[in-house]
């Protein structure tokens, strides 16, 4: 089927990503809004444009009913989620089939499979993909979580089933702690995930977070697109990432990006996905795949030249990927930083309106983002409000045209987290690619020092 009108069902910057792209392919856009998004900029350049609700995203971009009748009011014959909020929610993509509306995203069941992580790592596990020793499933006492935890050594992790961004996470580094730990993530997970469901893994020292995009037309053909970077992570959320990761050689990149495709291609995936590694010592773990498109999709964007928000399209559409494995070459080097509307170091939100506002530019420089001079930054969503991506044709001159493109970018009336990207690129560390998943947290710690 050809789409002819998509509706977003997002907001910000990814919801102008999707325009973009759509307008780019002849097809309309439908913004959904809230009232407090209404002189959004993705609102302003849809060709049309719904109110679905009060601020509060409950009310709002998470309000399936008040979406699907945004979609039949404006004859939208297909949604696109974004990432966030309702991207990998199985039943809304079900809701969406049953009312004849092109989801674009994996099918329903392959979101359910990969949302639930205990079972996610049975099916990798099932497709040949490396698992962290762990449990095999569920841990459903104590009794049981004291016999793994001694069959893979401490330390462990206890992490809940459900959800994620650190919530129901905990570290457990002796058996004397586990039952304490084990209660207080089962409690965590309880109130964040109405599921006290937990598994065990083994906590690994001092690792590299690594991911590879995948792509599949969900009739057994698959591709990867390389790996992304993202270990540079504060409480489990990303801050800056890149492509490609600056400790992988060509051959682990071609022979775990290749398992990773097989095991898509096996699965029967359809659009994009990001299946998710730990790294540490040249070996790779599985820890969680991300059906949807990641807000870390432009870098790979910048290496292969290919439009990932386009070929979502193309494969929701039931038309075959546009391109083949071989077709994939890996060139220069990205980094994206997240530009958030908050206290650089102390990490306070800063919502407000923008007096000033000037974006980076020049050659190999691109800026996502949806504020304006004069927009007022909501207080009831996600603090990013741009991403600034920078590519070159050597890690090195990446990173040199990223501390301009810095410089350059000004954003008033608000405080954002510019300062603290161009603090971390005076680190040596940095410079040198030599980071781990704890290297930031260790940072931050040291200047409150």
């Amino acid at each position: 089927m050809a789409i002819t009108r998509i509706l977003i069902a997002n907001r910000g910057e990814i919801a102008l990503r999707i325009h973009r792209a759509a307008h780019e392919m002849g097809i309309e856009t439908v913004a959904v809004h809230s009232t407090a998004d209404a002189d959004a900029m993705h609102v302003r350049l849809a060709d049309h444009a719904v109110c679905i609700g009060p601020p509060s995203a409950t009310d709002s971009y998470l309000n399936v009913a008040n979406i699907i009748s945004a979609a039949e009011v404006s004859h939208a014959d297909a949604i696109h989620p974004g990432y966030g909020f309702l991207s990998e929610n199985a039943k809304f993509a079900e809701i969406v089939e049953a009312h004849d509306i092109a989801w674009i995203g994996p099918k329903p069941e392959h979101i359910r499979t990969m949302g639930d992580k205990v079972t996610a790592k049975t099916t990798a596990g099932d497709l040949g993909l490396p698992l962290v020793p762990g449990s095999p499933g569920a841990v459903g006492s104590v009794e049981e979580a004291k016999k793994i935890a001694a069959e893979i050594g401490y330390p462990v992790l206890v992490k809940a089933a459900s959800g994620g961004g650190g919530r129901g996470m905990k570290v457990v580094p002796s058996e004397d702690l586990l039952e304490g730990l084990m209660s207080q993530a089962k409690s965590e997970a309880k109130s964040a995930f109405g599921d006290d469901t937990v598994y065990l893994e083994k906590y690994l020292g001092n690792p590299r977070h690594i991911e590879f995009q995948v792509f599949g037309d969900g009739n057994g053909n698959a591709i990867h697109l390389g790996e992304r970077d993202c270990s540079l992570q504060r409480r489990h959320q990303k801050v800056l990432e890149e492509a490609p990761s600056p400790v992988l050689s060509t051959e682990e990149r071609n022979r775990m990006g290749q398992v990773c495709a097989d095991a898509m291609a096996q699965m029967g995936y359809r659009g994009a996905g990001t299946i998710e590694f730990l790294w540490e010592n040249g070996e790779f773990f599985f820890i969680e795949m991300n059906t949807r498109l990641q807000v870390e999709h432009p870098v790979t964007e910048a290496i292969t030249g290919v439009d990932l928000v386009r070929e979502q399209i193309r494969i929701a559409e039931g038309r075959p990927l546009s391109v083949k494995q071989e077709d994939i070459r890996f060139e220069g080097h990205a980094i994206e930083c997240r530009i958030n509307a908050e206290d650089p170091f102390t990490f306070a939100p800063s919502p407000g309106k923008v007096s000033y506002y000037h974006a980076a530019g020049g050659m190999h420089v691109r800026v996502d983002s949806g504020i304006y001079a004069g927009y007022s930054i909501p207080p009831y969503y996600d603090s990013m409000i741009a991403k600034l991506i920078v590519y070159g044709r050597t890690r090195e001159g990446c990173i040199m045209r990223l501390k301009r493109a810095l410089d350059e970018m000004v954003v008033e009336g608000v405080k954002t987290n510019i300062p603290l990207h161009q603090a971390l690129l005076a680190e040596p560390d940095i410079l040198n690619g030599d980071y781990s998943i704890k290297w930031l947290e260790a940072w931050l710690a040291e200047r409150e020092s």
